[in-house]
């Protein structure tokens, strides 16, 4: 656990008392599906956005603040992270507005999103089948599979400014979607997405993300934690294929290895370390730049300290 300073200058006294919960020296790792990582020095999960916006606007402006959302997709250094880490789980509005549009909040899931829809008979959120974690995370890094993406279906993103916990409203267009990538500032918390969906038989939207799961079921790895695909495909190529030709499958550093089942996939084979997870990184890294000549760019957001 990380080092914290004398009890008469702990980082939690110096912050705002909001409604939500607050606890110091929290460990990070349970919250991210990597399991493993260093703590907080402070982790707040605020009750609602309203609670977000005022302790936001009390944090000194010397204190670092991060989000997290599910960790589905983080990586946390040993070494924890310093400062304030925000977690958005509680964040859990999902409304229906009108025929087609849906507004969501940072810490709904997608597996949430995608069951209402379908409730609703709506399509255009059936990639979501595919796409583990939670609607604010999804948002930033333009999360999707094969059959779509959020910039598909987003018209409108609302995020709170850390410096002063003002709310900050941007369109689709605004956003910068791209490839796994968006131009959402990262001295923001997204707290909300707007969504316009269509008309869709019920039935058509299961069966699409059934073929979806299948597929996905027969290729990737169950019941070890793991943040998914740990690298971004290069243009036009696959990184699963080009690690596999690099006969990476199953290498190991300490706890963590490719996975077996597929290249992609580092996992926590048990008892990882973040620096063992990160070492095989770079042993990947470096066997796809050698053979391949391909610059292999993370996926999966890596924060905190170096133990």
């Amino acid at each position: 656990m990380m080092a914290l300073a004398r009890s008469d200058d702990l980082l939690i006294d110096r912050l705002p008392k909001p409604r939500g919960r607050i606890a110091a020296d929290a460990p990070l790792g349970p919250q991210t599906w990597f399991r493993t990582g260093g703590p907080a020095e402070v982790l707040f999960r605020p009750a609602d956005v309203d609670d977000l916006a005022e302790f936001l606007a009390g944090v000194p402006s010397d204190v670092p603040v991060m989000v997290l959302g599910v960790g589905s997709n983080l990586l946390v250094r040993d070494g924890g992270v310093r400062g304030c880490v925000v977690s958005t789980r509680n964040l859990r509005r999902l409304e229906r507005l009108g025929p087609l549009t849906v507004i969501v909040e940072a810490g709904v899931s997608t597996g949430k999103v995608l069951h209402s829809a379908t409730g609703w008979e709506l399509g255009g959120v059936e990639f979501l089948g595919g796409v583990p974690g939670s609607v604010g995370g999804g948002l930033i890094m333009n999360a999707g599979t094969y059959l779509g993406e959020f910039k598909d279906v987003t018209v409108e993103v609302a995020s709170l400014r850390i410096a002063d916990g003002a709310i900050v409203r941007r369109t689709a267009a605004q956003c910068g979607f791209r490839y796994r990538h968006s131009d959402l500032p990262r001295d923001e918390v997204v707290v909300e997405g707007t969504l316009v969906l269509r008309p869709r038989p019920r039935a058509e939207i299961e069966a699409e993300v059934r073929s979806l799961r299948d597929r996905r079921h027969e290729r990737e790895p169950k019941g070890v934690p793991n943040a998914g695909s740990i690298f971004k495909n290069p243009d036009g190529r696959f990184a699963g294929k080009l690690i596999e030709e690099c006969g990476l499958k199953g290498r190991r550093v300490g706890g963590a290895e490719v996975s077996p089942k597929h290249a992609n996939w580092i996992v926590n084979a048990g008892g990882a370390r973040a620096a063992d997870v990160l070492e095989l990184c770079e042993v990947v890294r470096a066997a796809v730049r050698d053979r391949h000549g391909v610059e292999l760019e993370m996926e999966v957001k890596v924060i905190g300290d170096e133990e």
